[in-house]
């Protein structure tokens, strides 16, 4: 490992005048600044960053708390948070919850005992109203954004998410300008916040078209392609009537419709279908998914703006980016002579 010692002989200074350099400091002039920088580098000089924080109390690491980078939708949001953090000189810590909430305090904990310099989560959510690990957070005045919907629990913390209801809204009123009227829904978890925002969007669309809800037609879907596989032989099994089917999630939406491919049911010619999420796998499946697309991206670099905010004392309010209606092939008009259908 190069010392600051093997520079200041290399360049024939002192070491402290090495160390003034490397700090940027104003009392050493621009040349030797320039002259010094480009011997560090040539002879590969990588500062150390434990010795740094020691000296600074900071580490420039941010710890980020997902699911599962498994999950598709948070792909583009890392990338976005990774890019930003890299522009600032900053690391990303990747924590995964795996949706368990003895997990997500373990992980936190771990981070704190890291001394990273700020969390970006994307919460377990839970019935209760309020989480000890969260109290915690709010002790240590570390920066915590929270990536999506807040519950009571964390409303303590800014948050950046997509408008899920607004989304919603959009994709059941696309289905019902298309003639749809029994509309079925398959909902996330009862625990999630843009799950019940996701089926409010849903309900409001259908009121104003004077279009009544049935129960009977809602379903708790989860948020994988296995529980979208599972609710749409629940649909057929219990014989419901639908036309078409909206899901919370596009996982959900493509489990769905594989089984009806595979019951020889024609999408869109006999069931719309219709995603949430806009993840890749929709684009490319066997019939192109028309889903809401979130700003997975531009959430990221959001919640890095806020991150930025906060190392430097300043106010920041929390952000909620607008969600976009795309129309692809897994959607059709209402065609009354195809039959139900059936199992």
């Amino acid at each position: 490992m190069v010392r600051l010692k093997d520079i200041a002989v290399r360049a024939g200074v002192s070491v402290m005048t090495v160390s003034k350099v490397l700090r940027d400091a104003p009392d050493i002039s621009s040349a030797t600044k320039a002259r010094i920088k480009l011997m560090a580098d040539q002879m590969g000089y990588v500062p150390d960053s434990l010795a740094q924080g020691l000296r600074t109390r900071t580490t420039h690491l941010i710890g980020l708390v997902i699911s599962a980078v498994t999950n598709p939708i948070f792909a583009r949001a890392i990338l976005a948070i990774e890019e930003q953090a890299h522009e600032i000189g900053y690391g990303i810590i990747l924590a995964h919850t795996l949706n368990d909430p003895d997990r997500e305090e373990t992980v936190i904990r771990r981070l704190l005992a890291r001394r990273v310099d700020g969390i970006i989560i994307s919460p377990v959510y839970r019935l209760a109203p309020t989480a000890q690990v969260y109290d915690e957070l709010l002790e240590t005045k570390v920066p915590v954004i929270i990536l999506g919907q807040k519950a009571q629990f964390c409303s303590a913390f800014p948050s950046v998410e997509s408008e899920d209801l607004f989304g919603s809204y959009f994709a059941a009123q696309h289905l019902l300008q298309l003639g749809h009227r029994r509309i079925a829904f398959l909902a996330g978890s009862t625990l999630s916040p843009w799950s019940q925002e996701r089926l409010d969007g849903y309900k409001r669309a259908l009121r104003e078209a004077s279009v009544e809800i049935d129960e009977a037609l809602i379903f708790n879907a989860g948020s994988t392609i296995e529980d979208g596989e599972k609710a749409a032989l629940e649909l057929l099994n219990e014989a419901v009537q639908f036309t078409a089917i909206q899901a919370a999630s596009d996982l959900v939406a493509i489990g769905a419709a594989s089984i009806f491919l595979k019951q020889g049911i024609k999408i869109p010619e006999q069931i719309s279908v219709v995603g949430f999420g806009n993840v890749l796998l929709g684009e490319y499946f066997s019939v192109p998914l028309t889903t809401v697309r979130q700003p997975k991206f531009r959430l990221g670099i959001a919640a890095m703006d806020m991150f930025r905010k906060l190392l430097k004392h300043e106010p920041v309010d929390s952000k909620r980016l607008p969600a976009e209606l795309i129309i692809r092939q897994s959607t059709g008009p209402v065609r009354p002579a195809s039959p139900p259908p059936h199992q």
